[in-house]
């Protein structure tokens, strides 16, 4: 697996890498509704979103990126909740946290498409994400 590494987030109106979609998962049937709410009151509504299962588990992002928008929806995840990204703006990215945050959504993991992760495994990814999360999460102790 290619090295990854954590980059902060600046605020632009460049749209990130890929395109404008978003993958899901770890959303159980009764979030995802309440998701499509939150890329509402975001201004999202326009973004695809794909939802992922643990089926997906050994499938490469960048596959999951070419699914057709609402693929799984109505699904569950037992997956780590999570959110990638791409297409978007870091600003709609920074308001798509905002409004999460604000609704009270269940926490989650947050990753943007990049060249190397679109080759990634959605298990791998996950994986990187988490151990990330732990690295943080120590350093703030």
């Amino acid at each position: 697996m290619a090295e990854a590494r954590f980059e902060k987030l600046t605020h632009s109106d460049e749209a990130l890498y890929g395109p404008r979609k978003l993958v899901l998962c770890g959303f159980g049937r009764e979030a995802q509704p309440k998701f499509k709410k939150i890329l509402d009151l975001a201004g999202l509504t326009d973004v695809p979103v794909v939802w992922a299962d643990v089926e997906d588990a050994g499938v490469k992002i960048g596959e999951l990126f070419r699914r057709p928008a609402d693929t799984g929806f109505g699904a569950g995840s037992a997956l780590k909740r999570t959110v990638i990204v791409a297409g978007i703006t870091e600003n709609e990215l920074h308001n798509l946290m905002n409004v999460s945050k604000k609704t009270g959504m269940q926490s989650c993991m947050w990753a943007a498409l990049t060249p190397t992760s679109e080759t990634w495994t959605l298990k791998a990814l996950l994986e990187e994400l988490s151990a990330e999360r732990r690295q943080m999460s120590a350093r703030r102790r």
